[in-house]
């Protein structure tokens, strides 16, 4: 099973948000684009990688909603988000796959999860405590 790991970090090196989709492509890349904003507002720039869908999602968010993002591909800003990234591979590599999306995605969740714990940035904000988060994620 193929798959695809759409992550977003901060400039701070805080994760975002984070999908797993099948494909790779605008479609998928518009989802998680719009995941993103919803969560965490409009941004005034991404920095993305030489992917065509990742611009092709973003040119169309911007010419959809009438937003102004900046889009940047400067290999050296993206950096953030592959050592990011780094942490949940050193994870994964050792399972050599998943049998479907949806165990993936659920695996995932977990590792991202703890991820953030571990760096200090699941809060409680009054609905979830992160331990609660991550029960109602394993269940």
């Amino acid at each position: 099973m193929l798959s695809y790991l759409y992550r977003a970090v901060d400039k701070t090196g805080g994760t975002v948000d984070f999908l797993l989709t099948a494909k790779r492509d605008r479609k998928a890349a518009l989802r998680f684009l719009c995941k993103a904003i919803d969560q965490h507002g409009v941004p005034e720039k991404i920095t993305i990688d030489k992917s065509g869908a990742n611009t092709a999602a973003l040119e169309s968010y911007n010419a959809e909603h009438e937003a102004d993002i900046e889009i940047r591909q400067i290999k050296y800003l993206n950096n953030n988000v592959e050592q990011d990234h780094r942490a949940v591979k050193r994870v994964v590599r050792p399972m050599l796959g998943f049998k479907s999306i949806r165990s993936a995605a659920a695996t995932i969740a977990g590792i991202e999860l703890m991820h953030m714990i571990r760096r200090g940035q699941m809060r409680a904000t009054g609905k979830l405590r992160p331990a609660q988060q991550f029960s109602a994620l394993a269940g």
